[in-house]
């Protein structure tokens, strides 16, 4: 029913391919217009669009590293670095 088109990139301009597994995709979503931008494009496009994440330093309450969180550490309750919080979290499995 499908098949493989070529499509010309609105953004770099290079060719890329519209699969018929990626056309009966948009057409079982209701999507009626064909994609503008190759995979690269539409993926940096997205990527722009998102704020940059704001991250926190705080002191691990285990081992007494630097940890970076992406919230704002408060004094009641502790915090670790990414080592920790895996080891903490596989103990409990």
């Amino acid at each position: 029913m499908y098949e493989d088109k070529t499509l010309t990139c609105k953004e770099c301009g290079k060719e890329f391919v519209f699969t018929a597994g990626e056309q009966e995709f948009y057409a079982s979503k209701g999507f009626v217009n064909e994609p503008q931008r190759c995979r690269d494009c539409r993926a940096a496009r997205k990527n722009a669009v998102k704020p940059e994440r704001e991250l926190f330093e705080a002191t691990c309450a285990r081992c007494g590293g630097v940890a970076k969180v992406p919230f704002k550490p408060r004094e009641d309750r502790d915090v670790y670095c990414s080592e920790c919080f895996a080891a903490i979290k596989a103990e409990q499995e």
